[in-house]
């Protein structure tokens, strides 16, 4: 998540509010207004010059090589009104989408995951959303991704740090001051570590299950994209498989539902479909981003990986959605992940010995081979785009060229 400023083209030193170049020895100067005690309007006005700089790579560079100035920024981010939190914390979000920062920004505060961690899940707190977003660019690398989890796992003694991220991301109005989309992103990124899948697919707990109907959340993508990416996480254990596919999680039907368009199948075909993909009326739209589409079928890949899922996810109907979704998907990177998934589905069982496609070790060489065909693939959908985005529009009947 990036919130503030393009950046201006500058190609030194920080970039200020209306584009003038800002010596190291200027921007240091900041410090003053920005810590607690500074008169209201301008801590204000530093701030906002802050955000202005963190809008451009040259202006984030600058301010990675100050440590105090960016603890400041923290300090500001979490202090209460009339401080000018957001601005501050908005400032974070943008540093922090940088990977590059993440260190300086570790350095200056090594307790930034916490703080954030604090004031996301703080119901009252306005500016929750700005927290998690950081919390999300942080967490995509290792060691931030570990120090959230540190700062979680001492949110409050008796209660998990995870099971209150949860119910924050799938409580209505948890925050009634703050939507909590970002959220969904950083339970994502949680997820990629294996004891934070072990928590989530607890079946005593019910995460899963709480987390599914955001599948179909309508009012963001990024929340959609997160749980989506959580419920894939979670697909590579491929010893939970039975559960989630039988009746205690039901997860194939939430996750075929996206991916179903408006068409009218015959009696027959219907019947094979689970029920909740049965009869859906002619204004059904799919997913409509590419990247949480493909992230569904990869999810349901996952669940192909041993014999009896294979089976389970054939007679639930899975290849007609898929036929359909075939024929309409206009990504070429999205329909190539959907033929991989058709050719499992429709293909010969693996010989003996590969009875789970997660666990057979692929040999290097031939490992090598299937990057290449990846890159391969990758460089055809790419050349598909840019052909589709530079194909003349087609005109009306009758009409003349312009």
């Amino acid at each position: 998540m990036r919130e503030a400023a393009a950046d201006t083209g500058a190609s030194a030193g920080g970039v200020g509010p209306a584009g003038s170049l800002i010596p190291e020895a200027e921007a240091a100067k900041l410090l003053p207004f920005l810590e607690p005690g500074a008169r209201a309007d301008l801590q204000a006005a530093a701030a906002r010059h802050v955000l202005a700089l963190t809008g451009s790579g040259p202006g984030r560079t600058l301010l990675a090589g100050q440590a105090a100035l960016l603890r400041a920024l923290v300090e500001l981010a979490a202090a209460p009104a009339p401080a000018p939190a957001r601005d501050a914390a908005r400032a974070l979000v943008n540093l922090a989408a940088d990977p590059s920062l993440h260190d300086p920004l570790l350095a200056a505060e090594p307790g930034l995951p916490a703080r954030l961690l604090s004031r996301a899940l703080d119901p009252q707190w306005p500016w929750a959303e700005e927290a998690a977003a950081v919390l999300a660019n942080l967490s995509r690398e290792p060691a931030p991704c570990a120090a959230l989890m540190e700062a979680l796992g001492a949110v409050e003694p008796g209660e998990l740090g995870l099971e209150q991220l949860v119910r924050a991301l799938c409580t209505p109005d948890y925050n009634a001051r703050a939507p909590l989309h970002y959220l969904g992103p950083v339970l994502s990124n949680l997820s990629q570590r294996r004891a934070e899948r072990a928590f989530l697919l607890d079946p005593d707990r019910c995460v899963v299950q709480r987390l599914l109907p955001l599948t179909q959340y309508p009012d963001s993508t990024v929340r959609r994209g997160g749980v989506v990416g959580t419920l894939r996480n979670c697909c590579f254990e491929h010893r939970h498989h039975e559960w989630l596919l039988g009746p205690e999680v039901d997860i194939l039907p939430f996750l075929l539902l996206p991916l179903a368009g408006p068409e009218d199948f015959s009696e027959e075909e219907m019947e094979r479909l689970p029920v909740d993909l049965q009869y859906l009326p002619p204004d059904k739209q799919r997913e409509p981003d590419a990247d949480i589409r493909k992230m569904l079928i990869e999810a349901i890949m996952l669940l192909t990986a041993t014999a009896p899922g294979r089976q389970q996810v054939r007679d639930q109907g899975t290849y007609l959605i898929l036929r359909e979704l075939h024929s309409w998907e206009p990504e070429p990177h999205v329909r190539v992940t959907c033929e991989k998934l058709i050719q499992v589905l429709i293909g010969d069982e693996p010989e003996q010995g590969m009875k789970n496609l997660l666990e057979v070790q692929v040999p290097e060489d031939i490992e090598r081979q299937l990057q290449q065909l990846d890159q391969q693939e990758q460089e055809q959908c790419e050349r598909e785009r840019q052909e589709r985005e530079l194909a003349p529009e087609p005109q009306a009947e009758g009409a003349a060229p312009t």
